[in-house]
C-alpha cells in the first residue's frame, strides 16, 4: 500500500473528528477523501473501510481494550485511543494488514504525533491482544444488554427499546444485519435508460453489477471508486437509494397531472422517485403534474436542487420552508404528500454508524413529538380523497406505530391504508417504516 504512514494519519485524523469532536462520520470521510483525491483507489478504499469498522464496532473494540490495558479507554488519551482502536480493527477484521505491520504503524503514529513516551504502552497493548486474539470471548447471552453490546456493539438503551417489541432472537439478527458489509443500492432512471443497458454500461467501466432478485429497477453496484467518477452517474441514469426508501414512491402510487408535496425532501430521493413515476405516464402533451419539494435550511434545498439537475427532472418545483408552519397557499392542495420526517435513524445504523452515539431514549421521545407536529401540519395540504405516507428510516414504535396511531385518534377524517415494518437485510437493505394513509371525500 503505497502512502501507508500518510494514509493511517489520516485515519487518524478522521477518528479524531467524530470520536472526540463529535462530528458525522459520514461528512469527515467526504471531506477528506475530497481533499485528497490524488490517492489511488486501494488507499481510499482503504480508508473508507478502516474508519467505518472502527466507528461501527468500538464498543466491541473498546471492550476488547478494556480487557488488554491497564490504563480504561475512558482515561486514554483520545490520539492513543484512536490510534489502538484502527490498529485494533486492521488486526481483527482485515486479512489483507499483516497484524505486525498494524502494530509497527501504530507504534510509529504514535510517535510523530507526539506521544513517543507511549510507544511503549501501545506496543504492550496490541502485541498482547496479538498472542490472546484466540481467548477473545463475548459476555454469555445472558446479560444480553452486555452480550450486545459487546457482540454487535449495539448500545444497552437500544437494545431495551428493541426488546420492548421484538424478542431477542429478533433483536440480536439487527445487529448481525448492521454488521454485514454490503454494495451501493441504486434504483435505475427507468425513464432514461433500461436496467440491461446500465448494467451494460456500468460494467464497461469496471463496475461490478449484481440485480435485485425482486425488482428489475435496482441494482447493487461495488468495485468503484466514487460516485462522480461514475459516467453513469454523471449523466443522472441511477440514483442511489435503499430498496426500502423506494417504496414511498411506489405505495403513494403517484399519477400524471397530480399535484404532490414532499414536505422533508432533502437529498430528493423520494420527490424525484415519484416524479419520474408521474413523468413516464405522461401521454400526448398531457400535464405531468408538479411536486412541491420542501426542507428546513438552503444547504438541504441546494442538495435536492442539485440532485434534480443531475437527473433532469422537469415537474418538481424545490422551496425552503419550515415543516412546522402551515403554508395556508396549499391547503388541501395536494393529491398526495410525503412525510418522511426527520427521526432517530436507527434503521440505518450500516451506514451511518455513528448516529447511535447522538441519540438516546430521551431524544427518540422528542423526536416523536416533533413528527407528531409536523403531521398535524402537513396534514392539511392533503386534499378530500387524497393521501399521505408517513414514514422513517428508524425501527420503534414510539417513532412509528405509536405515532400513526395518535395521528388517526387525532384526524377522524383519516384512514390507514396499511402501515408496514421493514426490517435490514444484511448488506441488502435498511430498516424502514411507512404508513399510507387516506382522507376521506
Amino acid at each position: 500500500m503505497t502512502n501507508t504512514v500518510n494514509t493511517r494519519g489520516l485515519i487518524l485524523d478522521i477518528l479524531l473528528a467524530v470520536t472526540r469532536d463529535g462530528e458525522f462520520l459520514n461528512q469527515v470521510l467526504k471531506n477528506v477523501l475530497d481533499k485528497y483525491a490524488y490517492l489511488d483507489k486501494r488507499d481510499r478504499s482503504f480508508i473508507s473501510r478502516v474508519c467505518h469498522g472502527c466507528v461501527e464496532r468500538m464498543p466491541e473494540l473498546d471492550g476488547i481494550l478494556n480487557r488488554f490495558s491497564k490504563v480504561p479507554v475512558r482515561k486514554m488519551k483520545p490520539v492513543i485511543h484512536c490510534i489502538l482502536l484502527s490498529a485494533l480493527y486492521q488486526m481483527l477484521y482485515m486479512d489483507s494488514v499483516p497484524n505486525r505491520s498494524a502494530v509497527d504503524e501504530a507504534v510509529k503514529l504514535a510517535n510523530k504525533r507526539g506521544f513517543s513516551s507511549l510507544r511503549g504502552f501501545v506496543n504492550g497493548v496490541l502485541r498482547s491482544i496479538d498472542r490472546e486474539k484466540e481467548t477473545i470471548s463475548y459476555p454469555d447471552p445472558s446479560n444480553f444488554n452486555d452480550y450486545m453490546e459487546k457482540k454487535y456493539s449495539i448500545l444497552p438503551w437500544m437494545t431495551q427499546l428493541w426488546l420492548s417489541s421484538m424478542t431477542k432472537q429478533e433483536v440480536e439478527e439487527l445487529g448481525r444485519a448492521f454488521l454485514t458489509e454490503g454494495p451501493t443500492c441504486v434504483r435505475v432512471m427507468t425513464d432514461k435508460i433500461s436496467p440491461a443497458e446500465l448494467k451494460n454500461q456500468l460494467e464497461q467501466e469496471g463496475i461490478q453489477v449484481l440485480l435485485h432478485d425482486e425488482r428489475e429497477d435496482v441494482m447493487y453496484l461495488s468495485g468503484y471508486d466514487s460516485l462522480p467518477a461514475m459516467k453513469a452517474f454523471r449523466d443522472g441514469l441511477f440514483y442511489v437509494q435503499d430498496p426500502s426508501s423506494m417504496e414511498v414512491a411506489n405505495a403513494i402510487d403517484p399519477k400524471a397531472g397530480e399535484i404532490g408535496m414532499d414536505v422533508c425532501s432533502a437529498p430528493g430521493g423520494k420527490a424525484i422517485h415519484a416524479a419520474m413515476l408521474m413523468a413516464m405516464q405522461e401521454k400526448n402533451g398531457t400535464d405531468k403534474g408538479t411536486i412541491y419539494a420542501r426542507d428546513l435550511t438552503p444547504a438541504k434545498v441546494s442538495l435536492i436542487e442539485e440532485n434534480i439537475k443531475r437527473t433532469g427532472m422537469t415537474n418538481i418545483e424545490v422551496a425552503c420552508h419550515d415543516a412546522t408552519i402551515l403554508d395556508e397557499n396549499m391547503v388541501e392542495k395536494a393529491d398526495f404528500v410525503i412525510a418522511d420526517l426527520p427521526c432517530s435513524g436507527l434503521g440505518v445504523l450500516r451506514k451511518k454508524p455513528d448516529i447511535k452515539y447522538h441519540t438516546s431514549l430521551e431524544n427518540v421521545q422528542e423526536l416523536a413529538k416533533l413528527q407528531q407536529e409536523m403531521l398535524n401540519v402537513v396534514c392539511r395540504y392533503v386534499k378530500p380523497g387524497g393521501r399521505m405516507i408517513y414514514s422513517t428510516c428508524t425501527i420503534n414504535r414510539i417513532e412509528n406505530e405509536e405515532n400513526t396511531d395518535q395521528f388517526l385518534k387525532k384526524h377522524g377524517d383519516f384512514r390507514l391504508e396499511k402501515q408496514v415494518q421493514i426490517l435490514p437485510q444484511g448488506g441488502r437493505q435498511d430498516g424502514f417504516y411507512y404508513a399510507l394513509l387516506k382522507k376521506g371525500e
